[in-house]
């Protein structure tokens, strides 16, 4: 990079190429000594706000930013919250080539963004309007899903719990506080859990629904994350063999990892 690129005038002799040091921190918006000093690698205690601002005044790559503060910090950067609404090609066929089990994608914001045969047989996304393929939506605004639901009382709580975690994620975006507001103002249930502020982690286990054409099925599920960066998560549903469906069920979230 050179100084025109970021707004800098250029002197008359520069013996190396690039910035300087004393560039890189004025563009930061940084003191010259601490980033000097973060430079040299000195054991420093370096915020996030600092790290951002060095790799915006870089122009960074998300690789590298990560790897910014995997040096710095011994961590990664947090994944920016916002609710990705592109169907990724790759999962799309993976999507494709699962033909006998239900399985959609959703983004941090809960919308259903890519689905499968089975997926659209079990919860018809297609019969709602694109604006409207929100997995929490369907549940507490149209009762068309929850009343096929059977024990629906014990599984709202556990829905809205786990969806608690990914909105304190993005919770600064206009997107995801407009779905919570619009919400608590169309369903009571969901206001009423709401305001309990139960969290708990990634929904995984047994759930039974009323089928039309089939009867009362009961499914297996979990959720597998298919892009982190993006917060895309593939939520994938395998129907209870009947010798099974009996059989004491898993628990219904765990605490360790925030999805559907």
């Amino acid at each position: 990079m050179q100084p025109e690129d970021v707004g800098l005038p250029r002197t008359a002799r520069r013996r190396t190429p690039g910035l300087r040091r004393e560039e890189v921190a004025t563009v930061a918006g940084i003191g010259l000594s601490w980033y000097t000093w973060l430079e040299q690698g000195r054991e420093i205690s370096v915020s996030a706000h600092l790290l951002e601002n060095v790799a915006r005044a870089l122009r960074m790559t998300p690789e590298e930013r990560q790897h910014l503060y995997l040096l710095a910090q011994n961590r990664l950067p947090a994944a920016p919250a916002q609710s990705w609404c592109e169907m990724p090609p790759l999962i799309r066929r993976l999507l494709d080539d699962l033909t006998e089990r239900p399985a959609f994608v959703m983004n941090l914001r809960w919308d259903v963004i890519g689905w499968n045969a089975a997926g659209d047989g079990l919860f018809a996304f297609s019969d709602y309007p694109a604006g409207s393929r929100n997995m929490l939506w369907m549940y507490f605004a149209d009762d068309r899903l929850s009343r096929r639901v059977q024990d629906w009382p014990r599984q709202a709580p556990q829905i809205v719990a786990s969806f608690r975690r990914d909105y304190a994620a993005g919770k600064d975006a206009p997107d995801m506080q407009a779905l919570a507001d619009h919400l608590q103002a169309t369903s009571r249930t969901f206001r009423r859990l709401w305001h309990d502020h139960d969290v708990q982690g990634r929904c995984e286990g047994r759930r039974s629904f009323d089928m039309a054409d089939r009867g009362p099925v009961a499914f297996d599920h979990t959720t597998l994350i298919v892009d982190q960066d993006r917060h895309l998560r593939l939520v994938y549903y395998a129907a209870v063999e009947r010798g099974e469906a009996g059989r004491k069920p898993m628990d219904g979230c765990s605490t360790d990892h925030a999805a559907e």
